[in-house]
């Protein structure tokens, strides 16, 4: 009964948290869309265009490591509300960048991930307070699949409203989806349990003895953090994972259009399959991990499992796109390669609340700091080795990395809570 009342409790803020990465990464799949009709209007070539979806990170690399910080002693609540917002007025502004010039653009881009920074430490934060650990894969995996059904909608209704309106209405509309988001989860969010009026003392208790649903942190123990060799395997799987990750959401639509020969419409629609396998095996591996943990197999063996599958599942799917004509075998690819690598959500995402729940804002900033320098380098790099080499260049180098992260995991990394 217990279990029940927390996965009951803590349900409706996991939707409000799924909702907002919903936003997030519709927000960034419309750009992969919106960036082939601007590219054409305005002759980018495929290095402006890696130059472009690139500076997204760079104000995204900025608030990692200080989004972590400042949830973790303020409250979630706060920081993602205002990340939201912040993020919501550049893309508006977005359309207004492009006709000002290049430059201006790229500012933009950068204010755009500085709002956007803040969000996956305050998310884990707020999660690291109303969620046990028998329930922690689920929960990342239910949040996490409002990124890809973001991915999923942005990806078929992008098209739709280009061809309609413009490509600025891309950026026009669905920025104005993160002001109605904020005006839910100002009345109905809250960071921790002690501070929702809404359950009674009994509830709230029940909850706080399973989590760490207690005062934000006042001091940032860093030496003792930055000591902890599975923190650096977080750190350095992150980056592993996010390379191949990030070129896939920032050049999937290219990909079709360029080597498949899609259209515009069938690129977004063809890219939709990978995200919607992403959704239901997202869930799938956060239903089998918490089976495996209530069972009795140790957090530590779990998270190598699951974590392994989001590695090698990519490497070795990645692998067979060159030896594939077919462009429906080449979709299926890469659906099977995005559905391996969402076990992901169970293994590294799940495992900052695992060794460092009072610090989870903090140890997600610091290893997602890794993951978005890899989206800087690994985007950016994409469009140049794409002007010197091919595609095949672009997935061999992805799976190194994902053998690398591999190896490092399974050597360093824990299960266990090592940071108090």
């Amino acid at each position: 009964m217990s279990q029940l009342l927390i996965t009951g409790v803590s349900m409706c803020l996991q939707f409000h948290l799924s909702g907002e990465i919903y936003i997030f990464h519709h927000l960034q799949v419309n750009m992969s869309i919106a960036i082939l009709p601007m590219s054409a209007e305005f002759g980018w070539n495929p290095q402006t265009v890696g130059l472009i979806q690139s500076s997204f990170f760079w104000g995204y690399l900025l608030t990692q490591i200080a989004g972590g910080i400042w949830a973790d002693r303020v409250g979630g609540k706060t920081v993602l509300g205002f990340g939201v917002i912040w993020w919501s007025i550049a893309t508006a502004l977005t359309p207004v960048a492009v006709k000002l010039g290049l430059p201006f653009l790229l500012v933009v881009r950068a204010f755009m991930g500085i709002g956007e920074g803040v969000a996956m430490p305050a998310m884990n934060n707020i999660l690291s307070k109303w969620v046990p650990v028998s329930e922690r894969s689920r929960s990342l995996a239910l949040v996490y699949s409002g990124m890809y059904l973001g991915s999923v909608t942005g990806l078929a209704f992008s098209p739709l409203l280009i061809h309609q309106l413009g490509w600025p209405s891309v950026f026009y509309s669905f920025g104005s989806l993160g002001v109605v988001w904020f005006t839910i989860w100002v009345s109905k969010a809250y960071s921790t349990p002690l501070e929702d009026p809404g359950i009674s003392a009994a509830e709230k208790k029940l909850i706080t003895s399973q989590t760490t649903g207690g005062e934000p942190v006042k001091e940032i123990p860093w030496g003792l953090i930055l000591s902890k060799p599975p923190v650096w395997a977080l750190i350095v799987s992150h980056f592993c994972h996010n390379w191949g990750t990030f070129i896939l959401l920032t050049w999937m639509p290219t990909y079709y259009n360029q080597v498949l020969k899609f259209n515009l419409t069938e690129s977004s629609l063809f890219c939709v399959l990978p995200w919607l396998t992403m959704a239901v095996s997202a869930n799938f591996g956060g239903w089998i991990a918490d089976t495996l943990v209530s069972r009795g197999l140790s957090v530590t063996i779990v998270r190598k499992i699951m974590q392994s599958i989001g590695f090698l599942g990519p490497a070795f799917f990645l692998t067979q796109l060159s030896h594939i004509d077919s462009p429906a075998m080449a979709v299926l690819c890469m659906a099977c390669s995005q559905g391996t690598d969402a076990f992901s959500q169970s293994g590294l995402y799940s495992n900052h609340q695992d060794i460092g729940p009072r610090y989870a804002g903090v140890l997600l900033g610091l290893s997602n700091t890794a993951g978005v320098l890899a989206g800087v380098l690994g985007t950016a790099a994409t469009g140049y080795i794409l002007q010197h080499g091919s595609w095949d260049d672009v997935f061999k180098l992805s799976v190194v990395l994902y053998l690398v992260g591999t190896l490092v995991w399974n050597l360093f990394s824990t299960g266990e809570k090592i940071i108090d």
